[in-house]
């Protein structure tokens, strides 16, 4: 037990001090100045059965204080809940995209992505950027100012930000800090935001990508089966050897997510939709990242409340002061949700609870299942 203590008091140092930093949340998308001209924009917003949210959405970019032209194309892929009549009553100068039968070796919300960016691409040429964005992210007037300010002060190919995940109720307020924390832990920002860095990713909600930047990749035709869209995403354009950037908002208000997540429910099905895809529908991936998930966050705990029930005190010793460390590394990430620092050490139940919706993404999939995006079911491979 004292091995196993130690090897998790080591994880843990490491991630707090070779892991690019992640734990400190402080890579939020800063101010830049203006550029000479603005650039014009084209927002790219793929939708399914989005009735719930698109209106506040649409009418969110229609709000934009941005300087150049913007126009808004909803690619409404095959909606039965009136999404395309919604979107036009928002702003009446939206386009709204039909977009045609799925074909085969593409996912769903890709297919739609695409067709939104053919039509933007013949409507409105003059686009030097495309927002790509979600159908339930509600913008602020000055984000996409701000975005595109930086994107051009630093030369990113790609900018993305985490938008602000609903983080209300029981279930909300303890999975939902988690879920961002675990993505900076696979992603790490800083890393991500250095060009010669090999890590690359990005947070699908709000994407902002330069024309030139997707058509050398091959478009969106060459990730057309990726699940995980917007990493892939990200991996293709760095790999050009372009920068990107990934951030979290300089304030809540900047991008929001309207998904409701208070229930249990709803985070399961978010995170169990695609945790088996994150691991490559690998058995030998998710067998390894479950025991290092028990080892990080399960064994803790356990550990430090087992000197109750054992002479030798040193395994305990050492495990609480592993999650100490985890406590310090997870408290920065509570804090930008308001959490008070006692939550800290809740991480343990969370990580248990993530194990869980990776084990049973996983157990959807061996049943057939699959990745889903509004219905349609991925089936992928396994190894």
């Amino acid at each position: 037990m004292l091995i196993l203590a130690f090897l998790s008091l080591a994880a843990w140092l490491y991630l707090l001090l070779f892991r690019g930093k992640f734990w400190k949340a402080d890579q939020v998308l800063p101010a830049a100045p203006p550029p000479e001209s603005w650039p014009d924009v084209a927002v790219v917003i793929p939708a399914r059965d989005e009735a719930e949210t698109i209106g506040a959405v649409v009418k969110a970019h229609g709000a934009s204080e941005y300087d150049g032209q913007v126009r808004v194309f909803v690619a409404d892929d095959h909606s039965t809940d009136g999404t395309a009549k919604v979107a036009q009553d928002a702003d009446q100068d939206v386009a709204i995209v039909t977009v045609p039968d799925l074909p085969a070796g593409w996912s769903g919300k890709l297919w739609a992505l695409e067709n939104g960016v053919r039509t933007a691409e013949a409507e409105m040429p003059s686009a030097a950027f495309y927002l790509f964005t979600d159908a339930d992210i509600q913008v602020s007037p000055p984000l996409l100012r701000k975005l595109v300010s930086h994107a051009e002060h630093k030369g990113l190919a790609l900018t993305s930000i985490m938008a602000q995940l609903e983080a209300k109720g029981f279930w909300g307020g303890l999975l939902v800090p988690a879920f961002i924390f675990f993505f900076q832990k696979l992603y790490p920002f800083r890393l991500i935001n250095k060009p010669k860095s090999s890590v690359a990713g990005a947070a699908g909600g709000v994407i902002l990508i330069r024309k030139d930047a997707l058509h050398a990749i091959g478009g969106i035709e060459a990730m057309k089966d990726a699940l995980i869209d917007d990493c892939t995403l990200a991996e293709k354009v760095k790999g050009t050897g372009v920068p990107i950037g990934l951030y979290l908002s300089s304030s809540f208000g900047e991008a929001i997510s309207l998904r409701e997540n208070a229930s249990y429910g709803a985070m399961e099905s978010m995170v169990a939709r695609s945790a088996y895809t994150q691991l490559r529908y690998s058995s030998w991936l998710l067998i390894g990242t479950l025991i290092g998930m028990a080892l990080l966050y399960l064994l803790p705990p356990l550990l430090t409340f087992a000197i109750v029930a054992t002479e030798d005190d040193r395994p305990s010793m050492v495990a609480l002061g592993a999650w100490l460390v985890m406590a310090v590394a997870y408290w920065p990430t509570l804090k930008r949700y308001g959490k008070p620092w006692r939550q800290s050490f809740s991480l343990p139940v969370a990580g248990a609870l993530y194990a869980w919706f990776t084990w049973l993404s996983a157990w959807r999939h061996w049943r057939g299942q699959g990745g889903q995006w509004k219905g349609r079911t991925y089936p992928g491979k396994s190894s």
